[in-house]
C-alpha cells in the first residue's frame, strides 16, 4: 500500500472508531469519510464495505470488553453473582456504548471477525449460565438463547434511556434478575428460540 493510502487508512480507522462509539455501527459511511477528511470513494477503495471497516476497528475492541466481562463472571466464587454481574455489565455496555450495543444484536452478519467475537461471547454465556444452573440459583429453563433474545430487545431502549439521562434500564435488570432466580420459576408455555432462529430474527430486524 502506498504511503498516502496508508495515511488515509489510519485516518479512516480513527474516524470510524470515534463515530461508531458515539452513534453506533450504522452511522453513514459518508460521515466517516468526511470526519477523516477523505472522499467516500477512498473509503470504499481501501475497505470495500461497512462490514470490513467494522471488522477493522470494532472487532478487537468488542472482544476485549466482552471477554473481560466473561472473565469477571467466571472468576466470581458465587455462580449467581457471576451471572448477575455479567448480565448487568453487558447491559451497561448496551446503554453506554452504541457500538457494543450493535455488536451484541448481531446486526452485521457479513462482518466475519465480529461474528466470531459474538460466537465466542455466546459460548462464554453458556458457561456462565451452566455454572448458575449447577449451583441451583438460576432457573433451569433459562438458556443462552433466552439471554441473546433479551439482550437484542434491551439494546435500543437502554440506549434511548441513557441518552435521555436516565439509568432506568437498571431497574429493568433488577426485575429480570429477580424473575430468573430458581425459587421464582413457574412453568413456561413456550420453548426458547434456537440460536439459528434468533440470528434470523436479528438479520430480518436489521433489514
Amino acid at each position: 500500500m502506498r504511503a498516502d493510502a496508508q495515511r488515509n487508512a489510519v485516518k479512516l480507522r480513527t474516524a470510524a472508531a470515534g463515530l461508531f462509539q458515539e452513534r453506533g455501527l450504522q452511522v453513514p459511511l459518508k460521515e466517516i469519510a468526511r470526519r477523516a477528511g477523505v472522499s467516500h470513494g477512498t473509503l470504499y477503495n481501501l475497505f470495500g464495505s461497512r462490514e470490513a471497516l467494522i471488522d477493522e476497528v470494532i472487532a478487537d475492541l468488542a472482544a476485549t470488553r466482552l471477554n473481560a466481562a466473561a472473565t469477571r463472571a467466571l472468576g466470581c466464587p458465587d455462580p449467581w453473582e457471576g451471572f448477575a454481574g455479567y448480565l448487568t455489565e453487558v447491559c451497561e455496555l448496551q446503554a453506554t456504548d452504541p457500538a457494543l450495543g450493535d455488536v451484541l444484536t448481531r446486526r452485521f452478519p457479513d462482518a466475519s471477525r465480529l461474528m466470531a467475537v459474538c460466537d465466542n461471547s455466546y459460548t462464554a454465556a453458556e458457561t456462565i449460565i451452566s455454572r448458575a444452573h449447577r449451583d441451583g440459583s438460576l432457573r433451569a429453563d433459562f438458556t443462552a438463547a433466552d439471554l441473546l433474545f433479551f439482550l437484542a430487545s434491551h439494546a435500543p431502549l437502554a440506549r434511548a434511556a441513557a441518552s435521555a439521562g436516565s439509568d432506568a434500564w437498571r431497574r429493568q435488570i433488577g426485575f429480570v434478575l429477580d424473575g430468573l432466580r430458581a425459587p421464582a420459576a413457574r412453568p413456561l408455555t413456550a420453548e426458547p428460540m434456537t440460536p439459528e432462529q434468533i440470528n434470523h430474527l436479528l438479520v430480518q430486524e436489521a433489514g
